[in-house]
């Protein structure tokens, strides 16, 4: 059976969330984001929480405004990733990133495991940032995403840290391409964290580096329950270190969207499956926004 992948949004010039009236097709496309937000701590906590994780979500690719809706945490068979399967990351194309780990599957192939970087900067280049807006989600819309984040507060003084509090906060994304993607969705893997160790944002680049480790662990033995082999994984992450007094937050998110009719080819939806990242910006007339 054929399933149709064309996710195209009712609104020219805004992505819309997966399954909004007035959609063309029953795909969707999943957009990989990672960010960090801070502020200084008021005499509202709660609050304090809301600014910081708002803040998130508008770094870096801006999905801001939205109402964020929790999935767990597949691209399935109607389902595409931008910046691999649409508008392909010209480094994805040429296949000339490195690998950063390698390890075997239930199966005994091994995974290949990359950077997400790529990802993460199609995703800007389709959103746009806060200051350089594009296609964003649509104001207001209900988005459904795979994400996870933590919040956590920076005392000023020096003292043996309570609950939620730290030095700094961190999240994940990962992005398992299934083999066999006729009968298999590829997985995804999202972690968040407080960094408790020290205030050298070094070291805690270091433990993530790292920790991908983790994260690759959890892909393999969740592939293994299903039965899954992956092509390859790809696994980001942010982190930022807070001031004395300072939230922050970290998020993991990848929106399921249906793209913007301003961000289709005049050829149609499926040219997008051709197409590197560069050449469907020199189509569409636009400049790039992540500088080389």
């Amino acid at each position: 059976m054929r399933i149709d992948k064309t996710a195209i949004s009712f609104y020219d010039d805004y992505c819309d969330g997966y399954g909004a009236p007035g959609s063309t097709g029953n795909g969707y496309v999943s957009v990989l984001k990672v960010s960090v937000g801070t502020v200084p701590k008021t005499d509202d906590i709660l609050i304090d929480g809301i600014v910081a994780y708002d803040r998130a979500e508008v770094n870096d690719a801006y999905v801001g405004q939205i109402n964020m809706l929790t999935a767990s945490s597949f691209c399935g068979l109607a389902g595409q990733v931008w910046g691999y399967d649409l508008a392909k990351h010209d480094c994805i194309a040429n296949d000339s990133h490195p690998t950063v780990l390698e390890v075997p599957q239930f199966d005994g192939s091994i995974l290949k495991v990359y950077d997400a970087k790529p990802l993460l900067e199609a995703g800007v280049e389709l959103f746009g940032t806060e200051s350089k807006r594009r296609f964003t989600p649509l104001p207001g819309s209900h988005m459904i995403c795979a994400n996870k984040g933590v919040t956590a507060f920076r005392p000023k003084e020096n003292r043996e840290f309570k609950e939620n509090e730290g030095y700094g906060v961190w999240c994940f994304i990962a992005i398992s391409i299934a083999k066999d993607r006729n009968k298999d969705a590829s997985l995804f893997i999202e972690d968040a964290g407080i960094w408790t160790e020290n205030d050298n944002p070094e070291d805690l680049k270091k433990f993530l580096e790292d920790h991908r480790k983790a994260i690759v662990w959890s892909v393999v033995e969740c592939g293994k329950d299903s039965h899954v082999a992956y092509d390859r994984t790809y696994v980001g992450f942010a982190y930022t270190i807070m001031k004395p007094g300072e939230i922050g937050t970290s998020l993991t998110c990848g929106p399921y969207v249906t793209l913007a009719r301003n961000a289709i080819p005049e050829k149609g939806f499926g040219e997008l499956n051709n197409l590197t990242l560069s050449q469907w910006l020199s189509v569409q007339g636009l400049e790039p926004i992540v500088k080389k």
